[in-house]
């Protein structure tokens, strides 16, 4: 047996460090370390409460306005306040859009990128791999950051600027958009989609999202997408990091009419999510007190770093197991039935095809959604009065899955909150019973060719769980 520290990441949100163990060529054991503490959750303490709105976005760059809409939700939670439907449809719009941009980055700047490395050369596609994804040179690359900057005009009409926007509160959101407003999102919109139909699907986004099975998936051909399906298939990349089978969704876009994509659970089987049974381990974690639900957690540092934990990202559980969260997992719980084959063997294919799945199915969404803007209609609720005392809590889904915040308000001011961010689920240490987190276990098995310090199958697996360790460890 060997060991190997694999880290840090490059195109990684923050920092990461793997520690495998080796035998045979394989991972046996695997140890996922989020190496910085930040304490943002210390920050709010004794805050006012709307100070959250302002904050909270600060911990990531990346999905700010998804940490914009779980503070929003929990501060309406715990003061009695609501959004109004029309609000409520436009912050759905707004969080879509960042949500669509971060898959867009992700595929073509984050895990593409690996396959244009020297060891793959001589594989078939390798060439093309190389044209299209080659880091800071590829021409896949400069379309999609061409597309993805013309997606985000969206925000600047509708969420005043990106990231750290603080259009999105409590009752709605603060821009009315009027007439002209929405003719020029519906604009961005066909342009967003004229990019998603001529160069990622080769076809019209429709045709992706009604891809009903793993077999029909893999006679796709078309645009960048397909180029990943050919890789994908000769890599086998359907058996390597897979996971359990566990799937949790919050329910991402929540409006008048219910979540856009469902709320609950997947294990052989759809059930309600019931978010009382989540419980943060702290055995592994360089964190101190007992295991608790975040409603009653808190946040205080082992400074001492005592040697049985070895990350400072927590351990959360639900039921008392281990969840996978993202896109795939949001599409599972949806019941598509493509998602729900690829859950099957839920591996480095199932996570990637899981999200582009969801970029095909969110730009239907959003068009539908900027369709229904009314120009006329209220999109703030009055703020009402400030709340002595209260509990709330927000549960939504950013790109990388589901994301909660809990509040608890004592006195005018934040006497606690907490923060259960996806990779913080996907990424977590071990539990008291030994249990590894969702990352640990999918790389038992990843293969180490000899010589390998930072083994590429090691980091397929890593990227198709997309880490954002700023948000783990905020």
């Amino acid at each position: 047996m060997t060991k190997l520290v694999v880290g840090p990441f490059n195109r990684v949100e923050g920092d990461l460090e793997v520690h495998l163990e080796i035998s045979e060529g394989r991972v046996s054991l695997a140890r996922v370390n989020a190496p910085l503490y930040r304490g943002f959750e210390r920050m709010l303490e004794g805050r006012d409460p709307r100070d959250a709105l302002t904050i909270t976005p600060r911990i990531c760059g990346i999905c700010s306005i998804s940490q914009s809409m779980a503070a929003a939700r929990a501060l309406g939670a715990a003061t009695g306040v609501e959004p109004t439907p029309d609000g409520a449809g436009v912050a759905a719009l707004i969080h879509a859009v960042e949500n669509a941009a971060d898959h867009l980055t992700h595929f073509n700047l984050f895990f593409m990128p690996d396959f244009a490395r020297p060891a793959y050369a001589g594989r078939s596609w390798h060439a093309r791999a190389v044209e299209r994804f080659t880091a800071m040179e590829g021409s896949a690359q400069r379309e999609a950051v061409a597309a993805r900057a013309e997606l985000m005009h969206i925000l600047g009409l509708l969420a005043g600027k990106w990231p750290h926007t603080l259009a999105v509160q409590p009752g709605g959101v603060t821009r009315a958009p009027g007439a002209n407003d929405k003719v020029r999102i519906l604009a961005s919109l066909r342009g967003f989609r004229r990019y998603l139909e001529r160069v990622l699907f080769g076809a019209p986004v429709e045709a992706f999202a009604e891809l009903a099975s793993e077999v029909a998936l893999m006679r796709w051909t078309g645009g960048d997408a397909g180029l990943f399906l050919g890789i994908a298939a000769d890599l086998d990349l359907a058996s390597l990091g897979r996971g359990a089978g566990r799937y949790l969704s919050f329910g991402a876009y929540p409006t008048d009419a219910g979540p856009a994509f469902a709320a609950g659970v997947w294990e052989d089987g759809l059930r309600p999510l019931d978010a009382s049974l989540i419980r943060e381990d702290l055995s592994h974690s360089w964190m101190l007190g007992p295991t608790a639900h975040p409603e009653e957690g808190q946040t205080v540092p082992d400074e001492e770093m005592r040697e049985a934990a070895y990350s400072w990202c927590k351990a959360p559980r639900l039921g008392g197991l281990p969840m996978e969260t993202g896109a795939l997992a949001r599409q599972v719980v949806d019941g598509h039935p493509l998602a729900q084959d690829l859950a099957r063997q839920g591996g480095v294919l199932a996570r990637v095809a899981g999200r582009l799945l969801e970029l095909a199915r969110t730009q239907i969404l959003m068009e539908r959604l900027a369709q229904g803007i009314d120009p006329a209609a209220r999109f703030m609720a009055a703020p009402g009065a400030t709340a002595e005392s209260g509990v709330g809590a927000g549960l939504v889904e950013a790109a990388r899955g589901a994301l909660g915040h809990w509040l608890r308000i004592r006195r005018g001011v934040i006497a606690s909150y907490q923060i259960v961010a996806p990779t913080t689920w996907n990424f977590s240490p071990r539990d008291a019973e030994g249990v590894p987190g969702p990352l640990e276990a999918a790389l038992v098995g990843a293969p180490v060719q000899t010589g390998e310090t930072t083994p590429v199958a090691v980091q397929h697996v890593v990227r198709s769980f997309d880490p954002c360790m700023v948000c783990t460890v905020h």
